[in-house]
């Protein structure tokens, strides 16, 4: 971290400084907000959560050698350098965006409804065949997240990979503003966060704030196979490039062949006026979804004059992520850990990934939230989902899961179970599951089903 100091922070966030006068202008080695993290010539900053105040530790990251700390609250008493807010949050913020103007990284914004992360990992796998990458870490993807993913980014990064994830009208320009996208990557619109953003239209017009803040010379690449993202012509004067299974798109996949747990095989078609290439790739993680997160990639690695060689190559090493079409194989199990979240689309998904493998098949599902008034109907109708897909055994989980229970026992004479909590399911599995099942464990991150997932390994 170059170029910033605290007296630049002060300007930019407006706050009042105390005891900080030989320390104003030695440059900050970096931000952070974990007491944990401290080192020499760090900046600490103040978060006061649930359980734990970051007040509390001032004193402590002083010591361990921060050259300042950020409050929001006056610290009497208190002898080392710091900077009084008004709020943390909102300086935090500003920070990030005083330090995203002095980089000359490429910033690529990642959103959407479902896939995110995935296509995240898919475009920084492919980006760093040629480049120096920094990605978000985890799913620090929110106005709390996204500065720190920023002060992460060391000097001599040449793309940035960030996610951006929203619930709320004008969250999305808010990470926009800090991110300043160059290029800009919507996987689709889908039923998640209905509970705020009312429909399909309105979670368009939302991730749609994202492009407030794109450069002017910058890219969009969008699905196209997305029933909304395909009618954008324009987006502030720029062509959208398409990637998607059907035809037309600048990227496409045709010649699928599944081949369950062990991933896929298909062609990918770059179109480029009236020319066309194609290429045969052998991807190693399972599901379509995941052939949409490899067209994604691939279109953007074009475009960021990664060689289709090298996309090729990068596409076949791509592994899965922990909760994500993560297969993990046991003495007893084969389980798809797909636990992270869960929203309609994915939960489909999965169980079309569950229906590809070989043994008795048993799906785990659990509850999916802020789908608004619809939420019993998603529900129920995944229940009939996994009993048409002709699953062995479905087990739900949760509140809302008792739809999802209902719509499969309606659907299937096959074994279907509901429990209420994750601990009444992990105490009544050992009795209903058999050695080599293949096992779905999947829903919204609230439903801690990580849970189940470490009890199914032990």
């Amino acid at each position: 971290m170059r170029n910033i100091t605290l007296r630049k922070i002060q300007k930019v966030t407006r706050g009042r400084l105390f005891n900080a006068e030989s320390v104003m202008d030695i440059e900050i080695t970096g931000i952070i907000s974990d007491s944990r993290r401290a080192k020499d010539g760090c900046l600490f900053i103040c978060i006061k959560g649930e359980k734990v105040d970051g007040h509390d530790f001032a004193e402590g990251v002083i010591d361990n050698g921060a050259i300042a700390v950020i409050a929001e609250k006056e610290m009497p008493g208190f002898t080392g350098p710091y900077l009084l807010v008004d709020s943390t949050f909102e300086a935090t913020k500003v920070i990030a965006e005083l330090y995203r103007s002095t980089l000359s990284t490429k910033f690529i914004g990642i959103t959407g409804s479902v896939g995110k992360t995935s296509t995240k990992e898919f475009i920084a796998t492919v980006l760093s065949r040629g480049y120096k990458v920094h990605k978000t870490k985890g799913n620090l993807n929110n106005e709390w997240g996204v500065p720190f993913t920023i002060f992460d980014i060391k000097e001599d990064t040449e793309i940035a990979v960030i996610e951006m994830g929203i619930n709320h009208f004008g969250e999305m320009e808010r990470l926009a503003k800090m991110v300043r996208p160059d290029a800009v990557v919507m996987t689709n619109i889908g039923q998640s966060h209905l509970e705020y953003l009312g429909s399909r239209d309105g979670i368009l017009r939302a991730k749609a704030e994202i492009f407030t803040y794109l450069a002017q010379d910058g890219q969009v690449f969008l699905n196209g196979d997305d029933d909304k993202l395909n009618q954008i012509s324009n987006v502030n004067g720029i062509k959208p490039k398409f990637y998607g299974l059907d035809g037309s798109c600048d990227v496409s996949a045709v010649n699928i062949v599944s081949k369950g747990l062990k991933g896929s095989s298909f062609d990918i078609i770059l179109r480029d006026g009236d020319g066309r290439m194609s290429m045969r790739v052998n991807m190693p993680v399972p599901g379509r979804m995941m052939i949409y997160n490899a067209l994604a990639a691939y279109l953007v690695g074009v475009n960021m004059g990664i060689s289709p060689l090298q996309i090729k190559y990068a596409l076949e090493d791509v592994s899965s992520l922990a909760g994500r079409n993560n297969i993990i194989s046991t003495e007893k199990y084969i389980i798809l850990d797909d636990c992270y979240n869960a929203a309609p689309a994915s939960m489909k998904s999965s169980i079309d990934v569950l229906k590809e493998t070989e043994g008795r098949k048993v799906a785990i599902l659990g509850d999916m939230f802020e789908l608004g008034d619809d939420t019993e109907q998603f529900h129920y109708d995944i229940g009939k989902y996994a009993a048409d897909a002709g699953i062995d055994l479905i087990i739900c989980v949760g509140d809302f899961s008792n739809k999802t229970y209902l719509g499969a026992k309606m659907n299937t004479d096959n074994q279907v179970e509901y429990y209420t909590s994750v601990e009444d399911c992990i105490t009544y599995l050992p009795d209903l599951l058999s050695k080599d099942d293949n096992i779905l464990v999947k829903a919204s991150n609230r439903m801690h089903f990580s849970d189940i997932v470490s009890f199914l390994q032990s």
